[in-house]
């Protein structure tokens, strides 16, 4: 029998560097094929020397090419031999261009279900959307729905939009598990990420408040529920629904099933990093409005404005399939309360390093 291969999109990012290894770990003899970039070719390979450079292959290419920029050779050895898939690639900036988000998280999703489609022995598609194709929708949302007529706060969320529907549309010729993860952070255990932005835009604000020795400054409505979820979760749920045989055609909600208030995740993030909680009340559309002001924007970690709605928006996700699958494979996702500690840790030990300035800075 021919060894397992993995088809993944997104290496050497954060979540798809770990995704590797977990695919790695899990059977002996499994092989992994990433589609990398040219400008992102040494990171890769120094990625998969890591891992294991003789089950990592690095193929260059590109997913907004109708045959992701592959040699014939490549492309059709990826058809024949393939047996699972994992779409992360997708550009993430809340500030994006319409254009360049259409063309990656969009046409880019076209062009990886068209090879999983001709995989001879493609035994499932997992692909990464986001929670936030609700888009302006309020109250409950639930994993089966999509299209409810919402608006979006950015074309990030336009697009991941988009490209879910044509991945629904392919299901029944490609077996896919469509997975919508909540905003990522690091490591549950050791706070590891790549990068600062997102929650870590509240631990810049706290830093700047401890060292201007000024109150702590609350931004966010009280009760809206503010979802992050660590990323060895998201990367064990991956793992566990590419082999679950019920999750297949299912939509999944890898989010925080009792996520914590906007303000209760600044409190947690203050009391760790500054022994204090916030002091000062601020209401969101000031806070929006002032990031207009450059010496605002700078108190704010240069925070860019499209990230704070997320501290503000009355939404919550269902998970009931989700927690389902989990559960059937012994996961779960960790307390907000559970991951602060190395969260905050992890800060502390690269808050002045170059490499971790969120990328608006």
């Amino acid at each position: 029998m021919a060894q397992p291969l993995a088809f993944l999109t997104g290496f050497p990012g954060f979540i798809g560097r770990r995704l590797a290894r977990a695919l790695v770990d899990a059977e002996p003899d499994a092989r992994v094929a990433c589609l990398v970039e040219a400008r992102m070719e040494a990171q890769a390979r120094e990625a998969a020397a890591a891992i294991d450079p003789e089950r990592v292959e690095i193929l260059l290419g590109d997913i907004t090419d109708r045959r992701l920029g592959l040699a014939t050779d490549d492309y059709e050895r990826l058809a024949a031999d393939v047996t699972t898939a994992h779409h992360l690639a997708a550009i993430y900036d809340l500030a994006v261009p319409l254009e360049v988000a259409q063309r990656v998280n969009v046409e880019g999703t076209g062009n990886v279900l068209e090879l999983c489609s001709r995989c001879e022995r493609l035994e499932r598609l997992v692909y990464a959307s986001t929670a936030y194709v609700a888009g302006t929708r309020r109250g409950v949302v639930y994993e089966h729905e999509l299209t409810f007529g919402q608006g979006f706060k950015n074309h990030y969320e336009s697009t991941k939009f988009q490209a879910e529907v044509w991945v629904r549309a392919a299901m029944e010729r490609v077996p896919t598990t469509v997975i919508r993860p909540a905003i990522v952070v690091g490591d549950s255990l050791s706070g590891d990420t790549q990068k600062f932005d997102g929650p870590y835009y509240m631990l810049r604000v706290v830093q700047a408040s401890e060292r201007s020795g000024g109150p702590i400054p609350q931004f966010g409505r009280s009760r809206a529920p503010f979802n992050v979820v660590p990323v060895d979760f998201v990367v064990d749920a991956m793992v566990a629904a590419e082999r679950d045989s019920e999750a297949a055609g299912q939509t999944l909600h890898l989010v925080d099933p009792e996520p914590v208030s906007a303000s209760d995740v600044l409190r947690l993030l203050a009391r760790e990093y500054a022994g204090r909680a916030p002091g000062m009340r601020v209401p969101p559309m000031l806070v929006t409005a002032s990031l207009k002001l450059p010496p605002v924007r700078r108190f704010y970690a240069d925070a860019p404005a499209e990230s704070l709605r997320y501290l503000n928006h009355p939404v919550r996700f269902d998970t009931r399939q989700a927690g389902d699958m989990l559960a059937r494979h012994g996961l779960r996702c960790p307390r907000f309360e559970e991951y602060v500690g190395p969260m905050v840790r992890f800060f502390r030990e690269h808050e002045s390093d170059p490499a971790f300035v969120p990328a608006h800075a």
